[in-house]
């Protein structure tokens, strides 16, 4: 697996926010994950990368405690996955946005501040981060698809979680959209917040700190954005993505 890259160690020092160990799963008699082991830095924005069914969302469950393991381990803020400690620590946000078509945004978010306890300055605090203050009174069924996916990105927030799992939040998104939302999730990660955000679109790794890079259940790499382009000689990340592959092809069958 390539390494991660010197200027990664200038984080060096902290508890890792995620710990995963030699983490296998199986669903559906097939091996979804084999053998990951990865660590996330606090306080960054780490990019999961790789095609659709590669094990970016089983291993995002893995992290957030809904998935059952087959071996391994995982380690999230300190404590293994699931630990009821970790739930008003630990943000999720799926692929289709978990929200109630018939309640107003600020009445969506108010339900999860009441889960984590959180109050109604939390509430606005949380719907003006995803830039809905101007939608705050609207029907979650009458917004578009990118705002719907912001509305879930402010239930997660609102209880001010250490750690923000996002599955492939631009999905779908217009390219303003995206870049928005990335430019929220790097001001998130410079407050403290650690996040892990799932994309099959390469262009996107470089918004991110760190990157993993996965395919078949596997990680090919932890390494950072200019690192990844030093080791292969590419410019485009999904040639330098290529390249990866194509060497880990060699690798086995050599």
């Amino acid at each position: 697996m390539m390494s991660s890259s010197p200027d990664e160690f200038r984080f060096a020092g902290r508890e890792p926010a995620v710990d995963v160990r030699d983490l296998r799963v199986v669903r559906g008699g097939r091996v979804a994950l084999d053998g990951v082991s990865v660590r996330l830095t606090r306080g960054v924005v780490t990019g999961l990368l790789g095609p659709s069914g590669c094990g970016k969302t089983t291993l995002m469950r893995c992290i957030v405690g809904t998935q059952l393991v087959a071996g391994g381990s995982v380690t999230v803020l300190g404590r293994p996955t699931g630990s009821a400690q970790l739930r008003h620590r630990v943000g999720y946000v799926t692929q289709s946005p978990t929200i109630y078509d018939d309640l107003r945004v600020v009445d969506n978010v108010r339900y999860f501040a009441a889960l984590t306890g959180a109050d109604s300055h939390d509430v606005d605090e949380a719907i003006g981060v995803v830039g809905l203050d101007d939608h705050r009174t609207a029907l979650a069924a009458d917004l578009s698809g990118g705002q719907r996916t912001r509305v879930s990105l402010a239930c997660a927030l609102v209880g001010h979680p250490d750690l923000l799992v996002l599955d492939e939040p631009t999905v779908g998104l217009d390219p303003v959209l995206r870049v928005d939302l990335w430019e929220r999730f790097d001001r998130l990660a410079r407050a403290g917040t650690t996040l892990l955000v799932s994309s099959h679109v390469m262009d996107e790794a470089d918004h991110c700190q760190d990157l993993l890079l996965m395919r078949d259940g596997r990680i090919l790499a932890q390494t950072t954005p200019a690192r990844l382009r030093e080791e292969t000689g590419c410019q485009s990340l999904e040639d330098a993505f290529l390249s990866v592959i194509r060497r880990g092809t060699e690798t086995r069958t050599a």
